[in-house]
């Protein structure tokens, strides 16, 4: 029935069921932290620059973070194969919950952006070995409920965190937005510390395991041997991913905005990158436990779904950066309403998420995302068809519709793929799958970003682009023609990201093995 096969089985649940809850409680808590971070922050933008200054770099808050957070997530899942989740999880909350203190001890915006990095390291630790100990906790048929949870998490924090972080910017003091998260963070690190156990492991090296069982001394002996060659970490290659990451994205996020394109800056962070690019692979080819190992993108469900995850944080870079744009510059809505109109994807999504375990346990999990694509794709391509300049309920409506389709895309997806591999790959999967949506977000934001700006361009008489146009907009003083152009920048926009989803549609239909080859439990 679906994808549930006869295969290898898994290793053991990593804590006792009795304290699952109080575990699962941890996760969300973390989950929390990471999720509501940037949203929280987004409000607190004009008191923070109205108190720090260095109103030119304050984008560097978003961008210092996202790549962090991004450029981390491969080291961690390997750590966390190597040493345990719960060392990884514990140290990455902590890092956490001391960049956020500093934060709220900055004295000026360099600072400030320098400790928001030193919380993305920690943030780094948290969405990877969240998700992954997700699926330890839980065996196959039980992973959708803690995933929806999780789902739920973001859902939440999506739509309190601008509202919590207005409330405490105005009510008390920026600082606060980074000083809450001490006792959140707090409890869930006692959680974790007090109910998380896990058991004794064996290596993994190269996809080969230790011997099982041996007695008297030799057992002994067989332990200390397979923690010896546990505790290899390749070093090397997680600094030169870590490097070649912040290059790119580097490039990436300030690439048209910072600098030109094609200028000095730009070509050189782009040569330098793919410098490094070749470093890491020649370092990880000769690694023994490499820290992005060759198997994830070998092995045809592995690389399927991190291309077509990929193409989902591309995706949604058209909805959630530019959809506010479009509310209030199109049809003339309130900062409120607008977010409203965004945020109502946000109930849908956990909602299908949920439920997508009664389609992919019939039709397996290749063709239940496939189903959610083909309907997120579909979905996308309609954006631009809406009246102009219609009505709120109109954009709102498709966004309910698209939540609902890419809830039935992502989690069967993040359940078969986390399904195919034992305890001692799965940090490893996991991360690969995160980075590679993360990395898509990044790529999306500047892509759609430039074509946004050339249709206003060329629609414009190459006057303006897409920010100083909206200011314009905001205060009145731009004629109807302007509007018009705003809604052909998001609508080509939205027929970017519709291509992006056909894409990912035809990589599971020409890559991915109908039957995700699961362990059983």
């Amino acid at each position: 029935m679906g994808d549930i096969q006869p295969a290898t089985r898994e290793a053991a649940r990593p804590t006792a069921p009795h304290r699952r809850g109080a575990v699962v409680a941890a996760l969300m808590l973390s989950m929390a932290l990471a999720a509501l971070d940037s949203t929280v922050v987004s409000t607190a933008v004009p008191q923070i620059v109205g108190d720090l200054g260095g109103f030119s770099v304050f984008s560097w808050l978003f961008s210092g973070y996202l790549l962090a957070v991004t450029v981390t997530l491969p080291v961690y899942g390997k750590l966390s194969d190597t040493f345990g989740r719960k060392p990884v999880l514990v140290a990455g909350a902590a890092l956490f919950l001391f960049g956020s203190l500093l934060c709220a001890l900055a004295w000026n915006m360099g600072a400030l952006i320098a400790f928001r990095i030193v919380q993305g390291l920690g943030g780094g630790a948290l969405q990877g070995t969240v998700q992954t100990l997700a699926a330890d906790l839980y065996p196959l048929k039980e992973r959708p409920k803690i995933q929806s949870k999780l789902s739920t998490v973001w859902a939440v924090s999506a739509v309190a965190g601008p509202g919590l972080g207005g409330v405490l910017a105005a009510y008390a003091d920026w600082r606060w937005i980074f000083l809450v998260n001490l006792p959140i963070g707090a409890v869930a690190l006692w959680l974790i510390v007090r109910h998380l156990h896990e058991p004794q492991r064996q290596s993994s090296l190269s996809g080969q395991k230790a011997p099982s069982r041996a007695r008297g001394g030799s057992r002994v002996r067989a332990t200390r041997g397979a923690t010896r060659a546990r505790a290899r970490v390749d070093w090397a290659g997680a600094l030169a991913v870590f490097a070649c990451g912040g290059v790119l994205l580097t490039a990436l996020v300030q690439g048209g905005v910072a600098w030109p394109w094609l200028s000095g800056p730009s070509l050189a962070l782009f040569g330098t990158g793919l410098a490094l690019a070749g470093l890491v692979v020649v370092i990880e080819r000769r690694a023994a436990e490499p820290i992005i190992p060759g198997w994830v993108w070998r092995r045809r469900t592995i690389a399927a779904v991190n291309l077509a995850l990929g193409a989902l944080g591309l995706l949604m870079v058209a909805p959630t950066v530019f959809l506010p744009t479009y509310a209030q510059s199109v049809l003339g809505l309130k900062p409120v309403t607008a977010g409203f109109v965004l945020s109502v994807w946000t109930l849908s999504w956990p909602l299908s998420a949920a439920l997508s375990q009664h389609v992919y346990r019939r039709i397996g999990f290749r063709d239940t995302a496939l189903l959610g694509i083909g309907a997120a794709t579909l979905i996308l391509f309609a954006f631009p068809f809406l009246p102009y300049p219609g009505e709120a309920w109109q954009p709102a409506l498709l966004m309910l519709l698209l939540g609902a389709a890419l809830g039935l895309f992502q989690l069967p997806l993040l359940v078969g793929v986390q399904s195919t591999v034992g305890w001692s790959e799965r940090g490893t999967t996991t991360a690969s799958v995160l980075f590679c949506r993360q990395t898509g977000q990044t790529i999306g934001a500047s892509v759609f970003g430039a074509v946004a700006n050339g249709v206003l361009a060329a629609r414009l008489g190459g006057a303006g682009d897409l920010d100083s146009v909206t200011r314009a907009l905001a205060s009145d003083t731009a004629p109807e023609a302007v509007r018009d152009a705003v809604a052909s920048a998001v609508h080509a926009v939205y027929l970017g990201a519709a291509c992006a989803a056909a894409l990912a549609f035809l990589v599971l239909l020409c890559v991915a093995p109908r039957r995700f080859p699961v362990l059983t439990d």
